[in-house]
């Protein structure tokens, strides 16, 4: 069967018209979908992002919820001061002196000085000659034993010729054994009163030499107390005060605690007043006896010869103790009142509380805490005397530099602001 199929060519241009509207429209609706899904997948990621990143900085962490505690509770900068080696330094104050004074005065007879040839502050050497005292009447002593030396001797010749004559006629039998043994014994008396003679002659001589006052020891003198025309005698005192070698010390007075701490060879240096003029010396000795009164022992510091160590002056030392291992807060941060000194710490929730501490050395880094902190403890830099036991506080850390002095920070603001 034969079907005929007529096309409407008048119709053709509007189908076509709509065709091409209908697949226009159709292609719009298919990009506009495929930009939809391409932000929503976006949108998705961001949000996996953002919540991963919450779930990693809140991990194994409950946030504390925000009181209005929080909000009127006053900031206070407070510090953790671990510990640390620090030098021991002891500041002590001190007499000056010789280490080894020599007082000299007359030994001998005495008599009136006709001379004194050294001034204070003359170096002197040993055996040199300070003053001299008139001898004339002792010389004319020593005169007079020179003479009976002579006189001695005279005596003994005599008596040696009388046995040798004697010896001569014994054998023809006109001197007697008797005889003989007489004259012995008048020759050895002779003999002997000559050495006599010469002690008492050397005796002599040495009594006169003692009218010269001499330098027992090379050194500084540092006291004359004598002069010309002046009589002197046994009685009459020290008349030069000599500092054998020059060397001078001081004199520390320090506690029974301070006193332990020290050991004979430590360092120290040494500050006459009047100058600025520092010198080093060395403990020499440490006082086995301690005041009954005031409870203080003395630490002899040993020093070289310097026109400004002047004794009877008065000195600082500043005198090393050895290193210790303490906690070192600023002074700012320790308190005191009639029970000793303390510091405030935080506690549970934010309280403060007092701690009873022990001060050790005072460095130019703080003051280090000998007991009663292990350095773990979070303690308050400032303001303390604002604050009460008790009360709930807003910690703030200190900045590192806030640690190492006591100059408080610009921020934050400390209770009472």
């Amino acid at each position: 069967m034969n079907y005929e199929t007529s096309i409407d060519q008048s119709d053709l241009p509007g189908r076509m018209t709509i065709a091409r509207e209908t697949d226009a429209r159709d292609a719009g609706d298919t990009g506009a979908g495929t930009s939809n899904r391409r932000w929503l997948w976006i949108a998705l990621l961001i949000l996996l992002i953002l919540g991963g990143g919450g779930y990693l900085l809140t991990r194994g962490e409950e946030q504390p919820a925000f009181t209005e505690t929080d909000r009127t509770a006053p900031a206070v900068t407070v510090l953790s001061p671990g510990s640390g080696t620090v030098e021991g330094m002891i500041n002590a104050t001190g007499t000056l002196a010789a280490r080894r004074e020599m007082p000299v005065g007359v030994v001998g007879d005495g008599g009136r000085v006709l001379t004194v040839t050294v001034e204070a502050g003359d170096w002197v050497r040993a055996g040199q000659v300070l003053a001299v005292i008139d001898r004339s009447v002792q010389s004319q002593q020593a005169a007079n034993q020179a003479a009976q030396i002579d006189v001695a001797i005279a005596d003994a010749d005599l008596a040696q010729a009388n046995l040798d004559r004697a010896l001569q006629l014994v054998e023809r039998g006109f001197i007697s054994q008797a005889d003989i043994d007489r004259l012995t014994a008048t020759r050895n008396a002779a003999n002997a009163r000559v050495r006599v003679a010469r002690a008492q002659l050397g005796e002599r001589q040495a009594r006169n030499a003692q009218l010269n006052i001499v330098a027992p020891a090379a050194g500084l003198v540092l006291e004359r107390n004598v002069e010309p025309g002046q009589t002197v005698g046994s009685g009459s005192g020290v008349l030069f005060l000599l500092a054998r070698g020059g060397e001078m010390e001081l004199l520390a007075d320090l506690n029974e605690e301070e006193l332990a701490s020290l050991a004979v060879g430590v360092t120290a240096n040494v500050t006459p007043a009047g100058t600025d003029k520092v010198f080093a010396g060395q403990v020499w000795q440490i006082a086995p006896v301690i005041d009954q009164t005031d409870r203080q022992g003395t630490a002899r510091i040993a020093l070289p010869y310097a026109s400004e160590l002047r004794p009877g002056g008065f000195a600082t030392a500043r005198i090393r103790s050895g290193t210790v291992v303490a906690p070192m807060l600023p002074e700012s941060a320790i308190l005191s009142d009639d029970e000793g000194s303390y510091v405030f710490i935080v506690g549970a929730d934010n309280k403060v509380e007092r701690r009873d501490v022990t001060t050790g050395m005072i460095t130019a880094n703080g003051v280090a805490i000998a007991s009663g902190l292990d350095g773990t403890e979070q303690v308050v830099l400032r303001a303390g005397g604002f604050l009460a036991v008790g009360q709930v506080i807003r910690p703030v850390r200190a900045a590192p530099a806030a640690s190492a002095t006591s100059a408080p920070a610009p921020t934050p603001v400390d209770a009472g602001e």
